[in-house]
């Protein structure tokens, strides 16, 4: 059961004050009243108050001061302003020193209970929405990007330049190599991070749906348009609009688009006053546009205005001692979800996913994982678990040459690395704090030193920066 919220009453009239405590006591609060605001205000705790009800009209002290004086101990916590003389010059300074409602007298004890579920309710989804945005901003941290191959870092270091400075960006990449992570990882690593990030797949809708979708339209633009609708682009205004396969946009979509990337500005259909919004275009294809170019399929000035900057991802078969720190990672995701305890791959296994062509990417095998988890009896996934979903003959087939052809690594070596990355991680999170970095791992301290000293990590490895997260 969520614990019960707390309310604290001000108000000089000990009978009204008494009134109120009943009426939310009965409602399932906990209340304390005070007659006396200076009382109140040198009792009053910060941490032990969930909202606060007071008067206006007090004698010694103003509700407005009370107001002034509690909004500089703790900023979010809503007030409810009472009155017998509400007036429209009373409640405009009231809300504007931060009261969150006016509660005129006399009121009905439901009135009253109305009032407070309100302003609780309110309070709760800001701080939902705080935790939400502190929650995505830990997810696109670069420093827990899982992987330490060459490909990856150049990537990571590309992104990590442009994502403050305000230009178009094409991310390229075989379907499942993680474009739209990186066009997160980008927004929120820019100076729009604070704003929307507002995404739409452009080979998922058909042509008529793409563009309403896109720039909205008026009502009666066509049949079904019953009322004003904004886009997706202006729902955007302010933050960032992936185009997810923009390869596949309809020449008259395209030509909206360059308009809008020229001008910054576009008409809802059936409008003829245009709209400005100011947003980020980011686009991500799998296809070649340049050779869509030359078919006649996709326009050259708006494949110009799309590609300032090209950002390619390597597939995971280019990116092989990626693959255990990978496996290991939604292995650790999938236990921590169904609180299951798998452990790893047995080494003929993970032998084989280090040499499988993955033609799906990393989408095919956090897939692939998670079905062998799921069908998985002992502590280590087995090859012929594996083989219920990936042909293991293919993937043994390709032997070790062509292994190393494709800038793999042997199996001991990457769990070294994988060790390695993840106690630069550790230390990341805990500051540099061995003790608890030690804590977290399960592992004792001179473990931990010993370990620093193996792999030659240094303290600038670990030290924060300030970036933001992705798993690609």
């Amino acid at each position: 059961m969520s614990a019960k919220k707390r309310i604290l009453l001000i108000d000089n009239e000990a009978g009204l004050c008494r009134m109120m405590e009943q009426v939310l006591l009965d409602h399932g609060y906990l209340v304390r009243f005070y007659t006396s605001p200076h009382q109140a205000l040198e009792e009053f705790s910060a941490a032990a108050w969930d909202l606060v009800i007071t008067d206006i009209k007090m004698p010694g002290m103003s509700g407005l001061e009370v107001l002034q004086a509690i909004k500089a101990k703790r900023q979010d916590i809503p007030v409810i302003m009472i009155t017998a003389y509400a007036t429209v010059d009373m409640s405009i300074q009231a809300l504007r020193k931060g009261a969150y409602d006016m509660l005129t007298k006399p009121f009905e004890p439901d009135e009253l209970v109305y009032r407070v579920k309100n302003a609780l309710q309110q309070c709760q989804l800001l701080e939902e929405n705080r935790e939400l945005r502190a929650e995505l901003e830990d997810k696109f941290r670069f420093e827990n990007v899982i992987g330490a191959s060459d490909g990856l870092k150049t990537v990571l270091e590309r992104v990590a330049k442009v994502a403050a400075r305000d230009t178009s960006i094409l991310i390229t990449g075989e379907s499942g190599t993680g474009k739209e992570l990186i066009a997160q990882a980008i927004h929120y690593n820019s100076p729009r991070s604070k704003n929307r990030f507002m995404a739409i797949n452009c080979g998922a809708l058909p042509e008529n749906l793409l563009e309403s979708e896109l720039f909205g339209y008026k009502k009666g633009a066509f049949t079904g348009a019953t009322e004003n609708r904004c886009g997706i682009l202006e729902a955007a205004n302010g933050g960032t609009l992936f185009l997810d396969e923009v390869g596949n946009l309809p020449m008259n979509v395209q030509k909206t688009l360059l308009r809008f990337l020229q001008e910054r500005e576009f008409n809802r259909l059936g409008e003829t006053t245009p709209t400005r919004v100011d947003v980020r275009i980011l686009s991500a294809t799998n296809s070649d546009l340049k050779e869509a170019i030359k078919n006649g399929s996709f326009r050259e000035d708006l494949y110009y205005r799309l590609n300032v900057v090209t950002i390619h991802l390597p597939p995971l078969r280019e990116r092989c001692s990626d693959i255990p720190l990978l496996a290991a990672h939604f292995i650790m995701l999938q236990n921590q979800k169904f609180k299951s305890v798998i452990k790893g791959f047995e080494q003929d296994a993970m032998q084989v996913i280090g040499m499988y062509h993955w033609p799906g990417n990393i989408r095919q095998l956090k897939n692939v994982i998670e079905a062998c988890m799921a069908m998985e009896t002992g502590e280590f996934i087995s090859c012929e678990t594996l083989s219920q979903f990936i042909d293991v003959q293919a993937g043994a087939a390709v032997g070790p040459g062509a292994m190393e052809q494709s800038g793999s690594i042997p199996y001991s070596t990457a769990l070294e690395r994988f060790e390695a990355d993840l106690l630069c991680t550790l230390l990341k999170r805990h500051s540099g704090n061995i003790d608890a970095a030690a804590r977290e791992a399960d592992m004792n301290m001179v473990t931990i030193y010993r370990k620093i000293k193996k792999y030659g990590i240094k303290k600038e490895d670990y030290q924060l920066t300030g970036n933001k997260e992705e798993t690609v």
